[in-house]
């Protein structure tokens, strides 16, 4: 709602300074510029180049309505709908985890494996996102793969319309099916390639969580159990059941938990080489099984 004081009409200048003193962001100004450039509907480049351009009274109260949203700690990209994601826009809601720069690290392994895996075959490549939540992983794994064909699983049937959309947005609805169901159980067919951002914060770890992560969130994206690895460690025993011979599993993994997560892949693939991979700021990250 407007403030009492406010008798005026404000500027996309002055609205700005006003939000980005209320807004609950690392970047309040940045947050502040990309909520309205989402009410008004434009770029953050032309917002910022009309900075003397009055707000309606609709635009005004629309504004203030998520500018008053965020100081109450919901996450910015449920407030605009959107999130970027390897270099593309996905729609997310609160019935998704909100897509994380560190899993792009898991896009590029599994790529990279793929693409290699190109030279050596030429029966089409197929693979399945187990956990897929928005599917970015999937829908970008279908991009950039263009004679794939993929799955993507998910218990949330809410999660599993929001991925297909994005699927749909991005043109590559036609080359992937979506799953409901728990974990690899929902696939017809042994795969080439299986990734997974599965849960994994330890319930220790909960209160630590930002509060916007830990209140608007869905919890089933993130409990991992006691351990953060409950989920990890079932998704593990059941994917050599699910993995063509000369297959790869690309997993991402909680910082610190490299070792453990490392012990229970060699259990589930004795032959095969398991690698550890870090992230741009040296944590632990995906972990790579590949034959």
């Amino acid at each position: 709602m407007m403030d009492q004081t406010q008798i005026r009409a404000l500027s996309v200048r002055e609205a700005i300074a006003w939000a980005a003193q209320r807004v609950r962001a690392t970047q309040p100004r940045l947050a502040a510029e990309v909520l309205l450039a989402h009410i008004l509907g434009v770029s953050r480049v032309h917002l910022l180049t009309h900075p003397e351009r009055v707000l309606t009274d609709s635009e005004w109260e629309a504004f203030a309505q998520l500018v008053a949203r965020s100081a109450r700690g919901e996450p910015l990209f449920y407030l605009i709908g959107e999130r970027e994601f390897y270099g593309m826009p996905f729609k997310v809601t609160p019935a998704v985890l909100i897509p994380r720069p560190e899993t792009e690290h898991l896009v590029d392994a599994a790529l990279e494996w793929a693409r290699s895996r190109a030279y050596r075959t030429y029966s089409p490549l197929t693979f399945a996102d187990i956990g897929t939540g928005s599917g970015c992983i999937a829908v970008t794994l279908a991009v950039y793969l263009p004679n794939s064909r993929g799955y993507a699983t998910d218990l949330s049937s809410e999660a599993l319309e929001v991925a297909w959309e994005n699927a749909v947005r991005h043109g590559v609805a036609h080359r992937l099916s979506f799953l409901e169901g728990d974990l690899c159980a929902p696939l017809p067919e042994p795969v080439d390639l299986l990734v997974a951002n599965l849960p994994y914060v330890a319930r220790s770890e909960w209160e630590d969580l930002d509060l916007a992560i830990r209140e608007y969130e869905p919890i089933l994206a993130l409990d991992g159990g006691a351990d953060g690895l409950q989920v990890i460690r079932r998704f593990l025993a059941q994917a050599p059941d699910y993995l063509r011979p000369m297959g790869a599993v690309f997993l991402e993994i909680g910082a610190g938990q490299g070792a453990a997560v490392l012990d229970l892949a060699r259990s589930a693939f004795p032959r095969a080489v398991i690698r550890l991979l870090k992230d741009s700021a040296g944590l632990d990250r995906v972990v790579a099984i590949t034959h």
